[in-house]
């Protein structure tokens, strides 16, 4: 189960290159300046990295999720940022429509999507509405044959690139026995009344485009519901189940970068006389990181194992999101320690690692949260 066939060799080795040549060179620059590189983005779709898990009738390279993970693991390597683009662009942005639109909606947005010429974002979270999603506020109500929505979202990624084309929002629409019906509805960018708010001041992804959205009186007209109505509880749950999966790969990427810059760094360190590498402690400690990583990384091959073969996957997919973003924050941690003072600097990838790696146990679902999941896999209820 665990084996990578030759083709998927092939893809890691074109993704990993393409991170070292590409990526890597412009990922200071770009996170001092908060700026996404388009051309990385451009450059990105015409390897036809957002169109890998998605039939070649739209325009996909007729892949599966292992292949998607694959792809986001080499880049979360070098750059968190960039990967974070690629894995929103597909899990939250194209595969929605995928999953759940109509084949006249397929047929419009798809194509651009998954050749990396347009992005998308999903419009879930929102201030008071965070894990708990099901308290969303963002209402849609019809009138005449149109959509008129009001509200808020925050931390969207991908919602104000210039070739950002729409976001999927959910909504309340209704409400049935007692219950809030919420459904998911597609809004243009430039859609009056939809504002896309000025970009966030973050921790980290600092190079990700990420912002607030606010809806006064946006119109959009009723043929942009994806989905059926009411519906749109049930398909965003799915669409972060395979989420998770692609976040722990981005984890296991982050954790692996870190452990292959702290053991280099270790072993041209030259401390008290001798090599940083040859002290038991330092050995110790890189030696956990390499732990962490192969337990993320076989964690997430098995929840897109699973994901791809048509079982249950739920579960595993929270594991791997666990597992993979625990990896990636602790070996954030101890490869800044064994930079030492390097490692508060920001030219050095481990620094950028270090405050990357935090959200990784907070989006697409919190630790607490997949904890949760976990739990009720176990049959304790509450």
């Amino acid at each position: 189960m665990f084996e990578l066939t030759d083709e998927e060799r092939e893809l890691a080795a074109m993704v990993r290159d393409f991170a070292e040549e590409v990526v890597a060179p412009q990922s200071y620059e770009a996170d001092r300046t908060h700026t996404l590189s388009m051309d990385v983005v451009a450059r990105m779709g015409d390897l036809g990295l957002f169109g890998l898990p998605f039939p070649e009738e739209y325009g996909g390279q007729g892949g599966d999720y292992m292949a998607l993970g694959i792809a986001i693991e080499a880049l979360g390597r070098v750059d968190q940022s960039i990967a974070i683009t690629l894995e929103a662009g597909v899990s939250l942005g194209a595969m929605p429509v995928f999953r759940f639109g109509s084949e006249e909606q397929k047929r419009e947005y798809l194509p651009d999507l998954l050749a990396g010429r347009a992005l998308a974002g999903f419009g879930l979270t929102e201030p008071e509405a965070g894990s708990d999603a099901g308290a969303t506020r963002t209402t849609a109500r019809l009138e005449g044959d149109e959509w008129v929505i009001d509200g808020s979202k925050q931390f969207i990624t991908n919602s104000g690139t210039p070739i950002t084309r729409f976001v999927t929002v959910t909504a309340v629409t209704g409400n049935e026995g007692g219950r809030k019906q919420i459904s998911t509805i597609i809004v243009p960018n430039g859609t009056p009344g939809f504002t896309v708010e000025a970009p966030y001041d973050k921790v980290g992804w600092n190079a990700s485009d990420t912002h607030p959205l606010s809806f006064a009186g946006a119109r959009v007209p009723v043929g942009n519901l994806l989905g059926e109505q009411g519906s749109g509880f049930r398909n965003f749950l799915s669409i972060l189940d395979e989420g998770r999966i692609a976040i722990a790969a981005l984890s296991t990427g982050a954790a692996e970068g870190c452990l292959e810059a702290a053991v280099d760094y270790a072993k041209s360190r030259t401390i008290f006389g001798s090599a940083l590498s040859t002290r038991q402690n330092a050995q110790f400690t890189l030696a956990r990181m390499r732990a962490r990583v192969h337990t993320a990384r076989l964690a997430w091959h098995h929840a897109a194992r699973l994901r791809d073969a048509g079982r249950p996957f739920a579960e595993q997919a929270a594991i791997a999101k666990l597992v993979a973003g625990e990896a990636a924050m602790d070996n954030a941690r101890d490869a800044t320690q064994i930079f030492g003072g390097n490692g508060f600097m920001n030219e050095f990838p481990v620094a950028r690692h270090y405050r990357d790696s935090k959200i990784l146990e907070i989006g697409e679902g919190t630790t607490e949260v997949q904890l949760l999941v976990i739990a009720r896999a176990l049959g304790l209820a509450g």
